[in-house]
C-alpha cells in the first residue's frame, strides 16, 4: 500500500473547509456550523438517571491508564495533578478517571494504581479531592457523577517491575497469541481462577462505594480480560462458548455487588473490533493474514474488518435485565487496531500508520453509537473517539447529542492537553489552538518504553521533565 497523503485538521481553517474535507474523504459525520449561544447548548443540559442522579452536563473524562502510580497501586503527585484537572475541566460525568487494577496480577503495568483493604484511604482522599476540587471551581457537587474503572489486564497484563508481560488468557487465540509471544501450550485460566476474580471485583467494587464513588465500571474493552470473555466462543465449561456464558462474567460480578455493596454498575466496551493490524513495507497498517474466518472480534462480521452487532444488541439487552445503565462505547484495542480505536495521524512509535483518514475512524465510531442509542434509548450512551477532530469537536458533539445519537461525549487524552475545554466550550470560548491535542501519540510512546504518561508536547508540567527529551532522542532514533 503507498503511503497516502492525509490532511491534517489543523489545516481546515473554516467550517467549509471541514465539511469539504468531509465529501472529498465520503464521510458524513453530524456537524452544527453555528454553535449555539452559551448558556442555550444541549452540552450543558442536565441528563436524569433512573436512580434520579443529575449529571449537570453532557462531557465526560475518559477513564486513561497513567503509569505514575506507585508499585504498590498508590496514586503520587503526578496521579494527583492529573485528578485535579479532571474535576476543574467543567465535565459532570468523571468516568473513573483512571483503570484501577483490581489484583496485583491484572495490572496493566507496574505503576498502575490498585485498590484493595491497604489502600482505600488513598482513593478515599483522590475521591474527597475530586469532590473539593469541583465544588470550588463551580461551587456545587450535587450534579456531579464520579465513577471508578475496576480491570484485569488478562493477555496485556504487566504486572511487575520486570517489565514483562505475564499474560492471563481463556482461549488459544488463533492471531494474538503469536503475534504477542505467547507458546503454543500456554496456560489458559481456569473456571476456579476466574470465579475467584469474580470476587476480587466484587470486594473492589464495595471499597470503591466505601471510597465515596457513585458507580464502578467493569471494564470490558481495547482487549482486556472482561473485553476478551466476550470473544470466548471456543472456551469450554461456563464462562465460554454461548453468548449467555461468555457475559457469566459480568452477570456474577453484577450479582455479587448487587448482594453486596449494591454500588451502581456501568461498563465501558468495545463494541465492535477488527482483526489484528500489522505494518507493511511502508509502515501502512494492513490487516494480518487471514485464511479462515474470523470469529474472534466481537461485533465483528468474521470477514475481518466488516462490523455485525446482532451480538451486541443482545448484550446490551442483557445489560437491561442486570440493571446496567451507563454504557461507555469504544472499540477494538490499543495493542492490535487503534486506528479504530483511537483515532490519529500520528501513531505511537511500535505501531503503524494510519490507512485511513482518521476521520474515517472517528465518523466509524460516531455512527456505531448512534446505532446503538436508537437500538436502546433507555440507556445513557457515552460516545468515544472524539479528539482527533480537533477545532471541530465542539461542532460535532453537539450535533451528536442535539440529535439525540448519544447523550454524552467522552473526551480522553484531549484532557491531558486541554483540561479546560469542556468548560471553555460551555461557556462559548474560542478555543486555545496551543492546548489542542494533535494526536502527536507521546502519551503513548512514553508509557511503552517505561516512562511515565503525560502530554510531553503540550502540557508545560512535563515538557520540563528530563522525560521529554529522552522520548524526543527515542523517537528519532525510530524513525531513524
Amino acid at each position: 500500500m503507498a503511503k497516502q497523503k492525509i490532511t491534517r485538521v489543523a489545516q481546515l481553517k473554516s467550517a467549509t473547509d471541514f465539511t469539504e474535507h468531509l465529501s472529498a474523504i465520503e464521510t458524513d459525520l453530524p456537524f452544527k456550523e453555528q454553535l449555539s449561544k452559551p448558556g442555550k447548548s444541549i452540552l450543558g443540559k442536565s441528563f436524569e438517571l433512573k436512580s434520579g442522579q443529575t449529571i449537570g452536563n453532557r462531557f465526560c473524562i475518559l477513564p486513561m491508564e497513567g503509569w505514575d502510580g506507585t508499585t504498590d497501586g498508590l496514586p503520587t503527585e503526578h496521579t494527583k495533578r492529573r485528578w485535579h484537572n479532571f474535576a476543574i475541566s467543567g465535565a459532570k460525568l468523571l468516568w473513573g478517571c483512571e483503570a484501577v487494577a483490581v489484583c496485583p496480577e491484572g495490572r496493566a503495568n507496574p505503576n498502575q494504581l490498585m485498590i484493595n483493604d491497604q489502600n482505600l484511604q488513598a482513593f478515599k482522599d483522590l475521591y474527597s479531592d475530586l469532590v473539593s476540587d469541583h465544588k470550588k471551581k463551580f461551587g456545587s457537587t450535587a450534579d456531579l457523577s464520579i465513577g471508578l474503572q475496576l480491570t484485569h489486564s488478562g493477555r496485556f497484563a504487566i504486572p511487575d517491575s520486570d517489565r514483562v508481560r505475564k499474560p492471563k488468557t481463556l482461549y488459544r487465540h488463533s492471531i494474538l497469541d503469536k503475534k504477542f509471544n505467547l507458546p503454543e501450550d500456554h496456560t489458559l485460566m481456569t473456571d476456579t481462577e476466574i470465579d475467584q476474580l469474580v470476587d476480587d471485583f466484587v470486594k473492589a467494587a464495595r471499597l470503591a462505594k466505601e471510597a465515596g464513588f457513585q458507580f464502578v465500571d467493569v471494564k470490558h474493552c481495547h482487549g482486556y480480560l472482561g473485553h476478551e470473555f466476550l470473544s470466548a466462543k471456543i472456551r469450554g465449561g461456563k464462562y465460554g462458548g454461548s453468548l449467555k456464558n461468555r457475559m457469566r462474567f459480568l452477570s456474577a460480578i453484577v450479582e455479587g455487588i448487587r448482594s453486596t455493596s449494591n454500588i451502581p454498575v456501568a461498563v465501558r466496551l468495545s463494541a465492535f473490533d477488527f482483526i489484528p493490524f500489522k505494518k507493511d513495507t511502508s509502515n501502512i497498517g494492513i490487516p494480518e493474514d487471514l485464511d479462515h474466518s474470523y470469529n474472534e472480534a466481537f461485533g465483528g462480521d468474521a470477514k475481518g474488518t466488516g462490523i455485525d452487532l446482532a451480538e451486541v444488541f443482545e448484550l446490551l439487552s442483557y445489560f437491561e435485565e442486570l440493571g446496567i445503565e451507563l454504557v461507555c462505547i469504544t472499540a477494538g484495542s490499543p495493542y492490535y487496531v487503534p486506528h479504530i480505536q483511537r483515532p490519529a495521524i500520528f501513531p505511537p512509535s511500535d505501531g503503524y500508520l494510519p490507512p485511513e483518514d482518521p476521520i474515517v475512524g472517528v465518523a466509524r465510531q460516531i455512527r456505531i453509537t448512534a446505532e446503538i442509542k436508537k437500538k436502546f434509548p433507555n440507556l445513557a450512551i457515552v460516545g468515544s473517539a472524539y479528539s482527533y477532530l480537533q477545532e471541530w469537536l465542539p461542532h460535532v458533539a453537539e450535533a451528536v447529542v442535539d440529535n439525540t445519537m448519544a447523550d454524552f461525549v467522552g473526551l480522553g487524552r484531549m484532557v491531558l492537553s486541554y483540561p479546560n475545554m469542556p468548560d471553555d466550550i460551555l461557556k462559548g470560548k474560542q478555543l486555545i489552538r496551543g492546548s489542542i491535542c494533535r494526536t502527536f501519540s507521546d502519551c503513548t510512546t512514553a508509557p511503552r518504553i517505561g516512562m511515565i504518561s503525560g502530554c510531553f508536547p503540550l502540557d508545560a508540567y512535563y515538557k520540563k521533565m528530563p522525560e521529554a527529551t529522552a522520548l524526543k532522542a527515542y523517537k528519532k532514533d525510530a524513525r531513524l
